[in-house]
């Protein structure tokens, strides 16, 4: 946690030159999560770092192996349920959004 009563402030500037802006944003938007109050978790933002780097990485894999991916009809089982799970999200989402 950060705190200027601890002494571990940190100003913006210092801290995006720490964890990078995604990393600010991923901590930032955790901090306010629950109704205790808002506190900038320096592992939050280390871990946010970390799971960019490793979805980046990922991609990057995937880009360099696409010719190796199944190509043809989404006809399978597993298909199916991940096209009705995502239409199901975004149902939910709609009627979230015409409220």
């Amino acid at each position: 946690q950060m705190s200027k009563s601890t002494g571990n402030f940190l100003t913006l500037t210092q801290a995006v030159d720490k964890f990078s802006a995604d990393g600010m944003r991923l901590a930032l938007a955790d901090a306010g999560d629950t109704v205790e109050d808002a506190n900038f978790v320096e592992a939050m933002a280390d871990a946010g770092i970390l799971r960019l780097y490793t979805w980046v990485e990922w991609v990057k894999e995937m880009i360099a192996n696409r010719d190796s991916l199944r190509s043809g009809p989404a006809s399978t089982f597993n298909d199916r349920v991940f096209a009705s799970e995502m239409n199901a999200g975004i149902r939910k989402t709609d009627q979230n959004y015409e409220k």
